[in-house]
């Protein structure tokens, strides 16, 4: 079996997630892949990440990873399926792809190519987990990391074309990547993204790299291998820099809440306190 580097723990921990999720009756979604796609390493990510979450000596401090989980994933899905239904909207590409089943899960519309870039072994891991399974799209794996040199013409000699409005998926990627590859690597999604393509993104402030509150919940991943290292105050800034029209919206505010953040949201002039963004746009 393909191995996958510290990294893909956290690939796996969103399959895990994804698949307590979809055993709940209040479910915000429905991956019938999930469970497999994690495989037994299911109860051991989600015991380690529940344990930060939610110590048995006091009050949560945390994000309610779950909750969390669940509007991000929910979220992605209904953004995703409706740039699918704009007809000059051909190409979806989720960059990392990881242990992403989209492809399988949802219904897709006939004109739509939809590629999955990820590392060879992450790739190769998932097609042994789904195998059997079909997609329900015309869907393209892409065997590269994004930190190589040409995954650009890898991605097009695969049938991806520049010149076609597109829609990107950063999911689960910018903050656990230096400042300056993510610089990179939104430089290099604009750079292939015709006007009028549409970009999504999660990423975290600075404030949720350094509060004492959030070491419970970033020491698991840097224990993992993959700190969290890349956080900004200014998400439609940092799309805007590259072409994006953007907009960050944070879980729990309306469009992002689906009934499940059960904390408080600040407004975004407050200082010093932990925050997600979900960014979404469009390139100029």
């Amino acid at each position: 079996m393909a191995q996958l580097n510290p990294v893909e723990r956290t690939a796996l921990l969103t399959a895990a997630l994804r698949a307590a999720e979809t055993r709940r009756e209040d479910r915000l979604y429905e991956d019938p892949y999930a469970a497999g796609l994690v495989g037994d390493a299911g109860p051991e990510l989600l015991a380690e990440v529940r344990a930060a979450t939610f110590p048995p000596d006091g009050p949560r401090t945390l994000p309610s990873t779950p909750d969390y989980n669940a509007i991000r994933t929910r979220f992605f899905d209904d953004l995703l399926r409706q740039a699918a239904q704009e007809p000059e909207t051909s190409q979806i590409v989720l960059a990392p792809a990881g242990m992403d089943s989209r492809a399988y899960r949802l219904p897709w519309p006939a004109h739509i190519r939809y590629f999955e870039v990820d590392r060879p072994a992450v790739l190769d891991f998932k097609a042994e987990r789904l195998r059997g399974a079909r997609p329900r799209v015309d869907h393209r794996a892409v065997a590269v990391d994004l930190t190589a040199a040409d995954w650009e013409e890898r991605l097009i000699a695969s049938g991806y074309d520049p010149a076609v409005p597109s829609a990107w998926l950063l999911e689960g990627l910018l903050y656990y990547i230096p400042e300056a590859d993510a610089h990179r690597v939104l430089e290099r999604v604009a750079a292939i993204s015709a006007p009028g393509s549409h970009i999504a993104a999660d990423i975290v402030n600075r404030a949720a790299l350094a509060l004492p509150q959030m070491s419970g919940l970033l020491d698991v991943f840097a224990s993992w291998g993959c700190p969290w290292v890349f956080g900004t105050d200014e998400p439609e800034a940092l799309f805007g820099r590259y072409g994006f029209d953007a907009r960050a919206v944070q879980p729990g505010e309306p469009g992002a809440d689906y009934g499940r953040w059960p904390d408080p949201v600040p407004p975004r002039e407050v200082r010093d306190v932990r925050r997600v963004f979900f960014v979404h746009g469009r390139r100029r």
